[in-house]
């Protein structure tokens, strides 16, 4: 696989559903359980798993290393400092990642990559491209967008890669609409107390 170093939101936003795959974060268990769960989280994200570990299906060794990498991935995103950051994402993009490489695209204009290790396991891949990801965040954006989710409740973190820098929830669709739907309670029964 060759990561394309610009494009580091993709990465980020990876980084940021993996962390919410598990069950310290979702009250329902964990969303990877299985392999696969595992195939359908990367083809959620567009990650072709012909470019990932030789094209062979994931296996439930690979569901246990990428486990673990949540975990590593969690630490980066609560780190306290954009220093931190950088050298657990550094550690992270050391396991797959080569030198990057300077390539002319189709449309002729030129792209750095991180090429990975040809043999390397799904988790050490993905690794390396979610660290781009992180790495790219704290270049672009600041460590400051290192976020945990306000919802009441919720132990998610994410990496808000936004325009404006506002988002508040890991996972907005289902933490932002909990939140909503409380606050939405909470005035109706003020509205009936008042009455």
């Amino acid at each position: 696989m060759k990561i394309p170093i610009n494009d580091y939101a993709a990465g980020a936003a990876v980084a940021t559903s993996l962390v919410t795959t598990s069950p310290t974060v979702r009250v329902t268990g964990d969303a990877l359980p299985d392999p696969d769960a595992l195939a359908a989280f990367l083809a959620e994200h567009d990650l072709r798993l012909d470019a990932l570990a030789d094209g062979r299906p994931p296996t439930g060794e690979d569901v246990r290393e990428v486990h673990f990498l949540r975990r590593e991935v969690r630490g980066v995103i609560e780190t306290e400092t954009a220093e931190q950051a950088v050298a657990g994402a550094s550690v992270l993009i050391r396991r797959a990642g080569r030198a990057p490489v300077l390539e002319r695209e189709d449309d002729g204009r030129w792209q750095w990559r991180v090429p990975t290790a040809p043999d390397a396991p799904l988790a050490d891949e993905l690794a390396a491209f979610v660290a781009v990801g992180l790495l790219g965040a704290v270049r672009a954006l600041g460590h400051d967008r290192f976020r945990a989710c306000e919802a009441p409740g919720c132990r998610g973190v994410f990496v808000d890669t936004s325009r404006a820098g506002r988002r508040r929830y890991c996972m907005p669709d289902l933490c932002g609409n909990r939140v909503n739907v409380a606050n939405h309670r909470a005035r109706q029964h003020l509205e009936n107390v008042t009455r």
